[in-house]
């Protein structure tokens, strides 16, 4: 089925609209600062959402966990003992509010800005992907929060895909196993998960942008903190005696250079970025992540923070410096390289839809990539969003039927 009967037939079939509109509304932003799992009760309330409506479609093994995982599977209906995994997260991100999310929505776009409340436009000069939705139905936030199609599009697709392949027993399909998890947006989305629950032997996260864009590849991810430790004294009489910890930490931020910040690099350069500060004169902690599509390029991320820190250690006796680098995640094509089928599967797939598939390395991470070295190799589909973390985030209701057009033709290749 080619992409346009096929995005018209999820619509129809399906009650991929409604429900995608009600779980952008369910307040679901995890917290950095907790030290719980998950990270905030609220994230649950989903979950409960998601497992009501995997039962009413028949899915009986359908639950949540304690963690807030949900699991639940869909039988194959002809003789395959493939067992494929869709995942998705449900919580949104805290680098801008999930609460109170009003979605609007802009039917038959024209093209030119959108206007979404608050004074806040969305302008297709920073979203030149708006013109390929002329015609379609653009759903925005009302500019006082993200709208959180990160990830309850990918959410929304999958559920839409379950109930399209329900609906259409005749489209045989191997053993659908179905995962959403918390706290992906800070870092944590399957540190508790369970991959017997899982039981596959592959899958896919919807967890991507815009339509057609599959990642197998992803960024290697470390963490970075730099402590200084200096010497306070009364400022009036500081002279010669103060060592200012905060003073030495900013000297090590300016050394990190430039042509390696994030906002100087795209495609597959390799980035320093400090994410914040914290202390006093008497000890001050930069944090910084560090990021790269290899690990040559790692090591020379990681040897210009040792040496900035050995540096400055060495000009100021006085001052004490404490570096700890701590893997993150790594690049998830070294597993499914060798696992190279998958990446077959997904190119057809999006050739039966009539498509050529955007296959661009993520210039971050998924849930995926830790999955894939956990066992379960793990690359990632589009769920059709565009400028996620902000209240310019937008998606079209076409494009999560897209994704779960997509799902729907995984399904069919990988029995």
């Amino acid at each position: 089925m080619k992409k346009d009967e096929a995005i018209k037939d999820i619509l129809n079939a399906t009650s991929l609209k409604d429900r995608f509109l009600r779980y952008v509304q369910v307040y679901t932003e995890s917290d950095p600062e907790s030290d719980t799992f998950p990270s905030a009760d609220r994230e649950k309330d989903l979950g409960v959402m998601l497992v009501k409506e995997l039962a009413m479609l028949g899915l009986k093994d359908a639950e949540m966990d304690n963690n807030g995982y949900v699991y639940a599977s869909l039988k194959s209906n002809c003789d395959s003992k493939k067992n494929v995994a869709f995942i998705a997260h449900m919580d949104t991100a805290p680098d801008c509010s999930g609460l109170n999310v009003k979605p609007q929505i802009h039917e038959n776009y024209q093209g030119g800005k959108i206007v979404i409340g608050n004074g806040i436009e969305i302008d297709p000069e920073s979203s030149p992907e708006l013109k390929d939705c002329i015609g379609e139905t653009i759903v925005t936030s009302d500019g006082t929060t993200l709208l959180g199609a990160d990830d309850k599009a990918g959410v929304a697709a999958i559920m839409s895909f379950i109930e399209y392949l329900i609906k259409h027993p005749e489209i045989k399909h191997p053993n659908i196993k179905i995962c959403f998890t918390p706290d992906e947006e800070i870092g944590k989305g399957v540190d508790f998960i369970n991959l017997e629950k899982v039981g596959a032997d592959f899958g896919f996260t919807v967890d991507g942008g815009f339509p057609n864009e599959i990642n197998f590849e992803n960024f290697n991810a470390f963490s970075a903190e730099v402590t200084f430790k200096g010497i306070n004294y009364h400022p009036g009489y500081a002279k010669n005696k103060m060592v200012n910890a905060i003073r030495w930490a900013s000297r090590f931020i300016e050394m990190m250079p430039a042509k390696r910040s994030p906002e100087n690099t795209d495609g597959r350069e390799p980035f320093i970025h400090p994410v914040g500060m914290k202390g006093d004169v008497n000890e001050t902690t930069v944090h910084m992540i560090l990021r790269s599509f290899s690990m040559e390029d790692m090591a020379v991320n990681k040897n210009i923070v040792t040496s900035a820190a050995e540096y400055l250690r060495n000009s100021v006796p006085e001052l004490e410096v404490e570096v700890n680098i701590n893997e993150s995640y790594l690049n998830m094509y070294e597993v499914i390289k060798e696992n190279g089928f998958i990446i077959d599967i997904m190119k057809k797939a999006m050739e039966n839809l009539g498509c050529t598939p955007d296959i661009s390395p993520i210039r971050g991470g998924t849930d995926g990539a830790r999955l894939s070295f956990m066992g379960l190799p793990c690359p990632n589909i589009f769920a059709g969003g565009v400028n996620f973390h902000s209240i310019r985030e937008w998606v079209t209701f076409e494009n999560i039927a897209k994704s779960a057009a997509y799902l729907v033709e995984i399904a069919k290749i990988a029995i």
